[in-house]
């Protein structure tokens, strides 16, 4: 019973922050615009984090590394929960596996938010194109959907290329992370 309550307020409280923290550091790397309401709440809800983080984290390469660094401890503490409230016994703590776990996690979550920005733009398009996050969500889909528009021709005014796009990361999902998540299952 206690073990459920664990599970759940992990997955309720530790997993969406992890994502967040993950989105704020993919919408910096993607030069999003956070001038909108869903740019707003991501900046104010890890704020009082990140703010502390890049005083001792510094950025590599222009990227926020400092939040980069955060979504990987939040991730890998959701995960050292998951093991410690399924009973796993700890005969030394295995870091190597929690570390390449948090880190396949991590890129399975950014190709979901990736397909659920493609998602939302699309349905978007249909119903309200000028949208105050339509801006947020061409900067980061753009990049990913340009290259397949040369590839795939238009139906129509119909744009297959974020079907093509899903197929894709459904695929990366499916083949290398799915053996990448079986690598790091056996290192834990």
């Amino acid at each position: 019973m206690m073990n459920e309550a664990m599970l759940f307020l992990l997955d309720i409280l530790l997993q969406p922050f992890a994502a967040v923290l993950l989105l704020r550091f993919h919408l910096q790397w993607l030069r999003a615009p956070l001038r909108n309401p869903i740019g707003e709440f991501i900046m104010v809800l890890t704020d009082f984090l990140v703010l502390r983080a890049r005083r001792f984290i510094p950025a590599v390469r222009g990227l926020d590394s400092a939040t980069l660094l955060l979504a990987l401890l939040a991730e890998m503490l959701y995960l050292t929960g998951l093991l410690w409230a399924q009973g796993y016994a700890f005969h030394g703590f295995p870091l190597p596996g929690l570390l390449l776990m948090a880190m396949v996690k991590l890129f399975k979550i950014s190709l979901y938010l990736l397909m659920a920005a493609v998602f939302v733009q699309a349905i978007l398009s249909w119903i309200n194109p000028y949208s105050p996050v339509a801006s947020l969500l061409t900067a980061v889909t753009y990049r990913f959907l340009q290259p397949l528009r040369s590839i795939v021709p238009m139906l129509g005014n119909v744009d297959l290329s974020p079907l093509l796009l899903f197929i894709i990361c459904q695929l990366i999902v499916i083949v290398p992370i799915g053996a990448l998540e079986r690598i790091a299952a056996g290192m834990l």
